[in-house]
């Protein structure tokens, strides 16, 4: 069943439900809500942006985690760490860098002094 947003037609008044947007899930042949389900003011239907179920990854990005992730099977942080680095700037992935600082840790490298070097790369 769809996921439909609503908000109140006054916006910033109402309940705490319909004061912002809210969600309700309804079959796609059920009439649009008018009310409020909480408080009763009137509501519209707000079109969403899309939020996609289903990420397709490039297979660039697919065979750098599993190298990634085979380099870490074995223990090798530093290798790890280097390829999420490079993999998260590449692709702007705040969790590879995050898994590349975890790895650079496992391997014994001063994370305080990794940062610093960091900023200095902007």
């Amino acid at each position: 069943m769809p996921i439909y947003e609503y908000e109140s037609v006054e916006p910033g008044k109402g309940c705490e439900k319909c004061a912002t947007r809210f969600e309700v899930i309804q079959k796609i042949h059920e009439a649009p809500l008018s009310d409020c389900p909480n408080c009763g003011r009137k509501v519209k239907k707000v079109i969403s942006r899309c939020r996609a179920a289903i990420i397709e990854t490039h297979d660039e990005y697919a065979r750098t985690e599993r190298k990634i992730s085979e380099y870490e099977k074995k223990g090798m942080w530093s290798h790890a760490a280097e390829m999420a680095d490079k993999h998260s700037e590449k692709f702007k992935d705040r969790g590879a860098k995050t898994r590349a600082l975890e790895n650079y840790k496992k391997a014994g490298y001063d994370l305080n002094l990794l940062e610093k070097h960091d900023k200095t790369d902007d």
